[in-house]
């Protein structure tokens, strides 16, 4: 017997056409999300000067969103990734809002400080420090939160070709910042011959994606479109998004990434917190290795798995609650079997149990030690005792 796979509220981005951050809010509001819930978030940035129209329409027969941020009153000023710290921090948005779209704002901000080798700090924010661009970025947010996703799978992405004119001039599709962005994520050039996605587009789906692949297997339950401003006469200008639900399968890869760090100055004491701190922030997986560093000294490399949504979240615990200076980032293929949990009755009271499946057979099923843990304390009896007996009662019921 198979037991069950868990299905997770999955959204499935197909960029035949690219991204872009209002083909993004397009798409999300044709999926269902109230256009006047979304400018009422919007309104909680307390920005002035702008705008939102939406309206359907078609790019070759098909119709869709189209969604455009328009400036009431003209922008001089450039921002630092410290304004739109602010910007975000001092709004009304709900603080969930709020961490999702200060990830998908750093990540752009790194791109920067990379392409231009300056501090992170000192990154000028052009375009997408621009008041369209926040609302691209804070509608991308709210919609994710109030969606309630959990998995976000991302096609291969179009560049497009040509020259884009950006703040330091004109430079060849794909912009350097996008380029930067999307770097470990599948992308294809020349189905366009326009920027098909800008760096708003790139840093929502890099901050958010937790797999990127052409294979979609799930159960679709709405598609949705969001146009784009060009109308192409070739390709039709849609960012198409599918809501659906993905069953987490056994066996099946998905890309995850390890990200290490090397410490050695660390009071060990501070270790329980810094571990702890990365499991509350969505990490997989946490473990601790003793490592012999430069110059002999003894040190702990601090490795955590995760998916690509939660990096930034990831980096800003271990900057923060650790001692480390850098850290290594490293995509692999994660492969896993299936798992489910119940709840079933014993002597010494009710127990979870895990169960593990490979090719739709049992391959391993354990009661969850810390409620075996308490259930010993409570009949004042050895866990070893209630753990076997557990056990036994399990594989004696044909689990």
């Amino acid at each position: 017997m198979f037991y069950n796979i868990k299905l997770m509220k999955t959204l499935y981005y197909e960029c035949f056409s690219g991204i872009s951050g209002d083909m993004n809010l397009g798409a999300m509001i044709d999926l269902g999300i109230d256009k006047d819930y979304l400018i009422g978030e919007l309104g909680k940035l307390n920005l002035d000067g702008w705008e939102i129209r939406i309206e359907k329409d078609q790019r070759h027969g098909i119709t869709g969103t189209k969604v455009t941020v328009v400036m009431t009153t003209e922008e001089k000023k450039h921002r630092h990734l410290s304004d739109i710290n602010n910007i975000i921090e001092k709004s009304d948005l709900d603080p969930d809002i709020k961490t999702v779209a200060l990830q998908i704002f750093r990540k752009v901000a790194e791109a920067e400080s990379t392409v231009h080798d300056i501090p992170l700090e000192k990154v000028h924010f052009h375009e997408v420090g621009a008041v369209d661009s926040i609302i691209d970025i804070a509608g991308a947010a709210i919609c994710y939160v109030k969606m309630g996703i959990k998995e976000i799978i991302v096609s291969p992405i179009e560049l497009g070709s040509g020259s884009v004119k950006c703040a330091h001039g004109l430079f060849p599709v794909p912009a350097p910042a996008t380029a930067e962005i999307l770097k470990h994520i599948p992308v294809h050039m020349g189905g366009v011959d326009f920027e098909a996605t800008t760096p708003t587009g790139a840093a929502i789906l890099s901050a958010l994606g937790t797999r990127f692949e052409s294979k979609m297997n799930m159960k679709i339950q709405r598609t949705g479109y969001g146009i784009g401003q060009r109308n192409n006469p070739e390709l039709p200008n849609l960012l198409r998004v599918y809501l659906g639900e993905y069953a987490v399968a056994e066996g099946g890869g998905h890309l995850s990434y390890l990200i290490e760090s090397n410490i050695d100055d660390m009071n060990p004491e501070m270790y329980e917190n810094l571990v702890n701190k990365l499991f509350d922030a969505g990490a997989a997986d946490v473990f601790l290795t003793n490592i012999i560093m430069k110059r002999s000294r003894p040190g702990i490399k601090v490795s955590i798995i995760c998916h690509a949504g939660i990096i930034e979240t990831i980096k800003e615990v271990l900057f923060r609650e650790s001692t480390t200076l850098g850290l290594r980032i490293i995509p692999f293929d994660k492969h896993t079997v299936s798992r489910s949990a119940d709840k079933i009755d014993t002597p010494y009271g009710p127990v979870t149990v895990k169960y593990a499946y490979h090719n739709n057979k049992l391959i391993s099923a354990k009661p969850e030690i810390s409620e075996c843990m308490a259930l010993s304390e409570k009949n004042k009896l050895p866990l070893g005792e209630v753990y076997n007996n557990i056990i036994a009662i399990i594989h004696g019921a044909g689990k």
